[in-house]
């Protein structure tokens, strides 16, 4: 927001300084982007009055003027203004006058001197010569009542700064003068002179009937018709001096006050053409098909998340943005009907964006602007209106207030003991008292706590934590001491049993993984293709289209990334991520961490593509395939022991997928990346991929000791045949079981596949397993007799259970 400090302390005028001004103004939450000079400097300037023109005898385009600058006599200036004439006045600079730097960059003194032969004893300015426009079209006219020989720095109140602030979503009262000087008196405790207009006497009988149809789109409307206006009337140069240091292009009397009064009260109001309006106006939602051609002349489509305003034949305005041309005033404008009203912020929110566009309105209103002064506001922006576009056939009909739903103003409780906790100093009652009647918060107070009614025009007071920051922002940031913490330091002591992320992370790098991180955001199309999520969490305010919704895994986000890497040539690809996923879990409660119906447990995924190793001349190139991931994902588990069990998931090939279980409990998958998947997402090979519960890999198994066996081990190799239905997994259960519930099978340490076998002297549907069994005992050397019980209870076990026999 940007405002003239002028104009800021005619409503308040603290005896500081500009720079301290300044200050006060960041340290209170209002951030001072820039103060900078409405005008370079120069001097020697004066306002002066044409007395007399002659033409130049000797140039046709030059004029001779005799002017008039109060000081016992006239000077003879030459000018070659197209719109000097006699009686004018403008701004005079006298010999001696230093005016701003040219193109040149250096200053540009005026000196009496010869033009054409004809003595010129001064210069007459336009704007674009003393730095104040860029209008060409000649002198610049000065207003008949400009006192002649004045200073005209002082004339046109040059001495001047523009303070541009940046302002919070949260600080809407603070856009406008009156906001802001609000502020500065309830921080400095100098009195604040808010501009007052007393009601206008009604002289015309009439209204113009207005129909609330949408209470939760407008909360209040004040409407009055004025008759009988002058709208060529000149908008005044004070009020265009304020327009202009305040960002606003003066355009014409009628919409010149109405910014105005938006730029002084913070009142955004709009001025409709009375004669163009058809019947009376109803505020409703929009309809499909209907349209509005705005005033910026873009024609827009509206619908029913759009408030309107409109006559009984067409939509006339889009409620709070932005009005339409076709009952938009003009100088030709006599009657008009204009209005001040509430819109409730949520109504106004997001709908000017829609569009592509935003206003000064819709930026005001969809924070929330003061809905109890709609009606004192009229009558301010009235008594101007009379007072510029006025005349003697003036008629000005009484004020139409409807108010069907204004917003609730619930007391909000702050305990002091609380607020002095948070912010770090006591402060005492009386205090916080003096600091709430100064920002003109209604309060009573008992027992320490106080229950303060936020005024109308306040929407960010709602918590005890906005009281508490009101208090810190008139008390001073600068005045709450910096002090280290106080609070007890504890070291949380880690479970042993439970590994951080930080050192999976750094397990995955050592198995030659690279971490990528992603956007918990995604594609919808992802959310279907990867897991079958139809009914994704979708975001009401996606940053991008195609990140419209929350992940529910991270593979589809790890595909993206190699497909990234493919576009650049890479041949190897090695990722892993670890991150949250979002499910929708009607079982979880609001918490500190939780939000009710959201399940957000963290997943470690990592993809394999290409080779299983560089490329080198030590070993041959291969790719990598399901046995190269499953052993990385038992690393990462060991000690823990790890099962697989054939599944499905939508992400990954029927047959070359598995569930992954941990002590029972599934934990996650492995497979290969589904054919349709490599297919539409044009991958050159299927990349491999696992995803884990990160809870389950963050716990580990303590190490127990146990004594080594200092008798040798014995090796046996078990070649089974067994139906081809048959997984090598239900064979290793098998004799795990015989291991712990047979007295003779407790000496097998370990068991592993060494080969596998289909082909001559088996049936079609039979395959051979080979197992090299690892046989000791830790107190006696082991016999043979005692290696033969033990296998022998394997073989009959494996033949009791899954029909399997001994291969010869």
């Amino acid at each position: 927001m940007q405002f003239s400090e002028n104009w800021l302390r005619t409503m308040v005028d603290p005896k500081i300084t500009s720079d301290d001004l300044a200050h006060l103004l960041t340290m209170s939450g209002m951030e001072v982007e820039q103060v900078e000079p409405v005008a370079p400097p120069f001097s020697h300037v004066v306002v002066g009055q044409i007395m007399e023109i002659a033409k130049h005898p000797n140039a046709d385009r030059l004029n001779v003027c005799q002017v008039d600058v109060n000081t016992g006599g006239l000077l003879n200036i030459v000018c070659g203004a197209p719109n000097v004439r006699v009686g004018m006045k403008v701004p005079c600079a006298m010999a001696g006058a230093i005016l701003p730097p040219g193109a040149d960059g250096k200053p540009f003194v005026i000196q009496v001197g010869q033009l054409r032969g004809v003595e010129s004893q001064g210069m007459l300015c336009s704007g674009r010569e003393l730095k104040l426009s860029d209008d060409q079209g000649g002198l610049l006219e000065l207003a008949d009542d400009a006192p002649v020989g004045q200073n005209f720095r002082d004339y046109y109140q040059l001495n001047d700064l523009k303070f541009t602030i940046k302002l919070t979503p949260n600080k809407a009262d603070c856009l406008s003068i009156l906001g802001v000087a609000r502020e500065v008196s309830a921080l400095t405790g100098t009195p604040l002179l808010a501009p007052q207009s007393p009601p206008v006497k009604a002289t015309l009988d009439e209204t113009l009937p207005v129909h609330i149809a949408a209470p939760d789109l407008c909360g209040r409307f004040s409407g009055r018709i004025i008759r009988g206006l002058n709208a060529r009337s000149e908008t005044p140069q004070w009020m265009k001096q304020r327009l202009e240091r305040s960002g606003q292009r003066p355009i014409s009397a009628l919409v010149d006050i109405s910014n105005y009064v938006m730029l002084e009260l913070g009142r955004p109001s709009h001025v409709f053409d009375l004669d163009k309006i058809h019947g009376g106006l109803e505020i409703r939602w929009g309809k499909p098909g209907e349209s509005l051609k705005l005033l910026n002349g873009n024609t827009v489509e509206v619908d029913g998340w759009i408030g309107v305003v409109a006559d009984s034949q067409s939509v006339e305005s889009l409620a709070g943005i932005m009005g339409g041309d076709a009952t938009s005033v003009t100088l030709d404008t006599q009657n008009i009907y204009l209005e001040a009203a509430f819109w409730w912020p949520q109504s106004i929110q997001g709908r000017a964006r829609r569009y592509n566009f935003s206003t000064d309105a819709a930026h005001r209103f969809e924070r929330g602007v003061d809905f109890a002064t709609t009606v004192e506001h009229l009558e301010r922006i009235t008594a101007l209106i009379l007072e510029i576009c006025g005349t003697p056939d003036t008629r000005v009909g009484a004020v139409d207030d409807q108010s069907p739903n204004l917003p609730a103003r619930p007391p909000v409780s702050l305990r002091v003991a609380r607020a002095n906790k948070v912010i770090g100093v006591d402060i005492l009652q009386d205090q916080i008292a003096d600091i709430f009647t100064r920002l003109g918060l209604a309060f009573t107070v008992a027992e320490g706590v106080f229950s303060v009614t936020p005024p109308s025009y306040r929407f960010d007071i709602e918590i005890e934590e906005d009281l508490i920051e009101e208090i810190a922002r008139v008390y001073g940031f600068e005045n709450i001491p910096t002090r280290p913490p106080t609070a007890p330091n504890t070291m949380r002591i880690e479970p042993e049993n439970r590994r951080s992320l930080f050192d999976i992370r750094h397990l995955l790098a050592a198995l030659d993984y690279q971490e990528v991180i992603n956007f918990s955001f995604v594609e919808d199309a992802w959310e279907a293709d990867f897991c079958n999520n139809q009914k994704p969490i979708k975001l009401l305010n996606p940053i991008a289209s195609q990140m419209s919704v929350m992940r529910s895994s991270l593979i589809a986000s790890l595909v993206s990334n190699l497909r990234y890497n493919l576009n650049r040539k890479a041949a190897r690809v090695r990722i892993f991520e670890i991150g949250g996923v979002y499910l929708r879990n009607a079982a979880v409660a609001d918490g500190p961490l939780t939000v009710a119906g959201y399940d957000q447990p963290k997943r470690v995924t990592a993809l394999a593509f290409g080779g299983a190793a560089d490329e080198q001349w030590g070993q041959k190139s291969r790719a990598i395939d399901f046995f190269d991931l499953k052993a990385d994902l038992e690393a990462l588990f060991a000690p823990r022991a790890v099962r697989f069990v054939k599944g499905e998931h939508p992400a990954l090939h029927p047959g070359r997928s598995a569930h992954v279980f941990v002590e029972g409990v599934n934990v996650g998958y492995i497979g290969e990346l589904h054919p349709q998947w490599q297919q539409k997402y044009d991958l050159p090979q299927a990349p491999l991929v696992f995803e884990i519960d990160a809870e389950a890999l963050q716990q580990r198994d303590l190490p127990s000791y146990a004594d080594i066996s200092r008798f040798p081990a014995v090796t046996r190799d078990l070649a089974l045949v067994v139906d081809q239905q048959i997984q090598v997994q239900q064979l290793l259960d098998v004799f795990t079981a015989e291991k712990h519930g047979n007295t003779h099978c407790e000496i097998l340490q370990a068991i592993v596949l060494f080969d596998e076998y289909h082909g001559a002297g088996l049936e079609i549907n039979e395959k051979s397993l080979a197992f090299r069994f690892t046989l000791q005992d830790t107190k006696n050397t082991l016999q043979d007799d005692t290696v033969d019980a033990a296998m022998q209870a394997f073989i009959a076990a494996a033949s009791a259970q899954l029909g399997a026999r001994l291969r010869t």
